[in-house]
C-alpha cells in the first residue's frame, strides 16, 4: 500500500510560509487528532503559498495563518463545511486584526491575483478573518463574499 502522508513535519512550503502554520490546531491537540496532510494537499498548500499568500506578504509584510489544512475528522470536529477546500490544503484563513486592513488585503487579492474563492467573515458583527483559496485543479473561479457571517 502506497503511504501517501507527507512525513515531513515543518517542511519550507515557500519562501515565507511553512508547513506547520498550516496544519497546527488548538483543536487537533486537545483531542489528539494527526492533522497531517498528505503530499497532494502538501502540494495544494504550496500552490496557495505561491499565487496568493507569498504576493500578498510581499505587500503587506508578514501574514498569520489561523486555519490551514484541516483532515477529515478535525474539519468535522470545528463544524466545517464536508467540501471544505481546507481539507484538500487549497484553503487559509488569515488574520486581518481590522475591518480596514480586511478590506485592504481584500482589494488587493481582487484586483492582482488569481483566487479560487475569497470570503471576508464575520462574527458577531466583527471582522473574523479573510478566508481564500487557490486551486490547480481547475479553474479558479474567482468568487467573493463580503461579510461573510460564520
Amino acid at each position: 500500500m502506497k503511504d501517501t502522508k507527507n512525513n515531513t513535519t515543518d517542511m519550507q512550503l515557500s519562501r515565507h510560509f511553512r508547513l506547520s502554520e498550516f496544519t497546527r490546531s488548538a483543536t487537533a491537540m486537545r483531542y489528539g487528532i494527526d492533522n497531517e496532510p498528505d503530499v497532494e494537499s502538501v502540494e495544494a498548500l504550496q500552490n496557495l503559498c505561491i499565487h496568493v499568500l507569498e504576493p500578498l506578504r510581499k505587500r503587506f509584510g508578514v501574514i498569520k495563518v489561523t486555519s490551514g489544512y484541516r483532515c477529515p475528522e478535525l474539519n468535522n470536529k470545528i463544524g466545517g463545511s464536508p467540501s471544505s477546500q481546507h481539507l484538500r490544503g487549497e484553503a487559509a484563513d488569515i488574520h486581518v486584526g481590522s475591518l480596514e486592513t480586511a478590506k485592504k488585503y481584500y482589494y488587493f487579492i481582487l484586483d492582482n491575483l488569481v483566487f479560487d474563492q475569497m470570503l471576508l467573515e464575520m462574527k458577531r458583527g466583527k471582522v473574523h478573518c479573510l478566508h481564500i483559496s487557490y486551486t490547480a485543479e481547475r479553474e479558479n473561479r474567482k468568487m467573493v463574499r463580503s461579510e461573510y457571517r460564520v
